[in-house]
């Protein structure tokens, strides 16, 4: 409370010559005067640390005398006289102590005036010193920005690019290059390498003029020459049009050859590799191999034409778009078909590759190239020489969408290899190419290399040889050219040869029994993965000249032919229903059957490359059902002659515990025996 009455008044004591004077006043008035209080002196002589305690100890003193007046008040009642006396008493002492503040407060202020003058003359110093400081540092970077200027100050000269001194010394006559005098002195070492720089470029400068004559000189020698070249073109193209029945006389078509060299320049990369492969490829080891180009070429060049602006045509465009603007706008359904037609848009040319067999027979190959997907794909078509009959068992052997399937093994051509393709399908709503490829063609890998495409793999590779990726590459293209191109020719006549076979099986020319149930099928399940084409058969048999009785054994063959037939041999799989129902998970003997011809196929292979493979099996299967059913013993309890009567020769009717029977033939003795 004390110290909150002493804020408010605030009374100053201010001792001049002319004495105590008591108040307040102006504000000019009292910066005029000089003032000094008596605690000034004792500042410097008193400890802080002291007032602090003093200061300390008289609050706490205060705060004694107030609990006492205050306790001498509420018992004042009883004993007036002397608690009045007691009050008055500390009052007294509290008043000294309020004294005592009051004079540790002006000891206070008056400390903190000085401190804040000695602050304020050390700021004053430092920014004086600040500014010398950077004045300094401006001095400083003037100083060194005019030493930069000086160093890199170039001199015209600098940008001339003179000869080195050995050859200044070497070539320069003695009258320009005075080496008395410029080895000591650099700077007239300058101007001497200068004045032999210009004598040069005198010489040089005639020199040019000579040749720029010469030149004129040539430029009209040229000119005659080009007049008498463009007179003897139309000259040589009559003689080509003369020539013309000589080549189709002589097999030598250097016209169309070259009509095709000059279509060729609009194909597209991956196309251009192929069409420039497979004709050298042609040329060198296969005269059977023929190689066209196809399609249009003012399309092809019109894709390459940069689009007209001009001022004329803005006219008609706003024209256009005020015309599209009162029609409605396409659904999303047709935005997303004209999207996915232009995503699968090929090039407009195309390669077509002709193989040539030795009995007539060709396989038509034609490449597409889809330019924004940046693959390649290819469709296929047979002509044979002679009209082939069209077996019900022979089903797709022939087809264009499966005749080049697994030509490489797992290569099915039913996905895209370029894997950039399906972020660019989602875009589309496109699910897979597979739905696309009957009207556009298979994208093969080996497709991809025979035009140079090389894309990376889905399963990564323990070898790898980095190649540019989404570039047409010559070398990849001529190092698949040799080995596809025999591939299909042995496609196209393994193909031919089961088509055959499959005609006579159902004709009953080889066998006494046809093809009942023909099914094509990719079948994986069944037999371990195995992709290919698989077809049931069914063999009815009776004992002896059977053909007018019924029917007591019957065979059913379920084959599994792969694509790469007839490298890859077929899968045989047998069920007998002959007294009850007999396969390989319940008779070791049909087990033993299906290896026979599965396991054992080499022997039956004939004449390479061995295309009659699968009519062997058949054969080499019918004898072996001979066998099975003949050496079967007979039940005494059924009376009449055997069912089967033994006509095959065997050394032992059966071996082992398994009780197997002797399905090995050995040629030429005409005997079974055991493996």
């Amino acid at each position: 409370m004390s110290s909150e009455s002493s804020k408010k008044r605030k009374p100053k004591v201010i001792r001049t010559d002319g004495g105590l004077q008591e108040g307040k006043r102006g504000k000019a008035d009292a910066d005029q005067d000089l003032r000094y209080y008596s605690e000034e002196c004792e500042v410097d002589l008193r400890d802080p640390i002291k007032d602090y305690e003093l200061y300390r100890d008289t609050c706490q003193e205060l705060q004694r005398l107030m609990a006492e007046i205050q306790e001498l008040k509420s018992r004042g009642m009883k004993d007036n006289v002397r608690s009045s006396l007691e009050i008055d008493e500390r009052r007294i002492q509290s008043c000294v102590h309020f004294m005592t503040l009051k004079k540790l407060n002006r000891l206070a202020h008056i400390r903190l005036k000085k401190g804040r003058d000695q602050t304020h003359e050390a700021k004053q110093k430092v920014d004086a010193y600040h500014l010398q400081l950077q004045n300094l540092l401006y001095e400083v970077m003037h100083l060194q920005k005019e030493i930069t200027k000086c160093l890199e100050f170039k001199s015209k000269h600098e940008e001339i690019e003179l000869v080195s001194l050995e050859e200044f010394y070497k070539e320069a006559p003695p009258e320009i290059s005075r080496p008395a005098i410029t080895l000591s002195e650099p700077h007239q070492q300058t101007l001497a390498r200068l004045d032999w720089e210009l004598e040069q470029r005198k010489r040089l400068a005639e020199k040019y003029k000579e040749c720029l004559t010469s030149k004129e000189k040539i430029l009209k020698e040229i000119e005659v020459k080009k007049e008498y070249l463009s007179s003897l073109q139309p000259r040589l193209n009559s003689i080509m049009q003369a020539s013309l029945p000589v080549q189709e006389y002589l097999f030598m078509p250097f016209d169309q050859a070259h009509k095709q060299y000059e279509t060729a320049r609009h194909l597209p990369p991956p196309l251009y590799v192929l069409f420039v492969q497979a004709s050298a490829y042609g040329q060198a080891c296969d005269k059977k191999l023929v190689v066209a180009i196809e399609g249009s070429v003012e399309e092809a060049k019109a894709l390459y034409k940069p689009p007209e602006d001009s001022q004329d045509d803005e006219s008609d465009s706003d024209a256009e778009e005020e015309q599209t603007t009162k029609r409605r706008r396409p659904t999303l359904g047709v935005q997303l078909d004209d999207k996915r037609k232009e995503m699968l848009k090929r090039h407009p040319l195309s390669v077509t590759v002709d193989l040539k067999c030795k009995d007539e027979n060709v396989l038509h190959l034609t490449f597409y190239y889809l330019m924004n997907l940046n693959v390649m794909t290819v469709k296929a078509k047979v002509t044979t020489a002679v009209e082939m009959t069209t077996a019900i068992s022979a089903g797709d052997l022939l087809s264009p969408d499966s005749i080049l399937n697994c030509l490489y093994p797992g290569d099915h051509g039913r996905k895209t290899p370029n894997p950039a393709n399906q972020f660019q399908f989602d875009k589309v709503g496109i699910l897979t190419l597979s739905d696309y490829v009957t009207e556009l063609g298979h994208p093969y890998v080996w497709v991809q290399k025979l035009g140079g495409l090389h894309f990376p793999k889905d399963q990564p590779q323990a070898c790898h040889t980095p190649s540019p990726l989404f570039t047409a590459d010559n070398s990849l293209s001529a190092s698949h050219m040799e080995l596809t191109v025999k591939l299909l020719r042995t496609r196209l006549q393994s193909r031919l040869a089961l088509h055959k076979q499959f005609a006579s099986l159902g004709r009953r020319v080889s066998f006494p029994w046809p093809l009942l149930i023909p099914t094509l099928d990719t079948p994986r399940a069944a037999f371990g993965g195995l992709h290919g084409k698989s077809l049931q058969l069914e063999a009815p048999w009776a004992a002896g000249d059977t053909s007018s009785l019924p029917c007591s054994a019957k065979l059913q063959a379920a084959v599994v032919l792969n694509p790469g037939y007839s490298t890859l041999p077929p899968v045989f799989s047998l069920c007998l229903n002959w007294k009850g129902e007999r396969t390989s998970s319940n008779d070791d003997n049909i087990r033993a059957m299906e290896s026979e011809v599965n396991v054992n196929y080499k022997e039956l292979w004939g004449p390479k490359p061995g295309y009659q493979l699968l009519t062997n099996q058949l054969q080499r299967l019918c004898m072996v059902l001979d066998v099975y059913l003949e050496t079967e013993p007979h039940d005494p309890s059924v009376e009449g002659p055997k069912e089967f009567p033994q006509e095959k020769m065997c050394l032992r009717l059966v071996r082992g515990p398994m009780r197997l029977k002797p399905f090995k033939f050995n040629y030429p003795q005409g005997f079974f025996s055991h493996r």
